[in-house]
């Protein structure tokens, strides 16, 4: 009989350069699904009781926004990427004129 266990992607990401090169590759992908779980790990990993009482965020809160049926808020994101060391910018794609009349 063959067991199962569910991979839980926290418990194997065990410092910091790890942590960073697993959110630097999905960062990359730019997928936001991917990001919020990816993020969810990375706190995990690191501590979501450390991440709460850094950030002012709720720990409980944090659990559930950044879970995969999560739906975080735009400032649980940054706290919890500025905590991580990063910080959230928008880069132009690529250019294009954009006319806000038809937008």
């Amino acid at each position: 009989m063959v067991k199962l266990y569910e991979w839980d992607t926290a418990k194997h990401l065990k410092n910091e350069a790890e942590i960073k090169e697993y959110l630097k590759v999905v960062l990359t992908d730019g997928n936001p699904e991917l990001i919020k779980v990816a993020l969810g790990n990375a706190a995990r990993a690191f501590g979501i009781l450390a991440i709460s009482r850094k950030t002012g965020l709720n720990r409980s809160g944090l659990y559930h926004s950044l879970c995969k049926d999560g739906d975080p808020r735009l400032s649980t994101v940054t706290k919890v990427a500025g905590f991580l060391g990063y910080k959230l910018v928008f880069v132009p794609q690529k250019k294009q004129k954009l006319n806000p009349q038809t937008a």
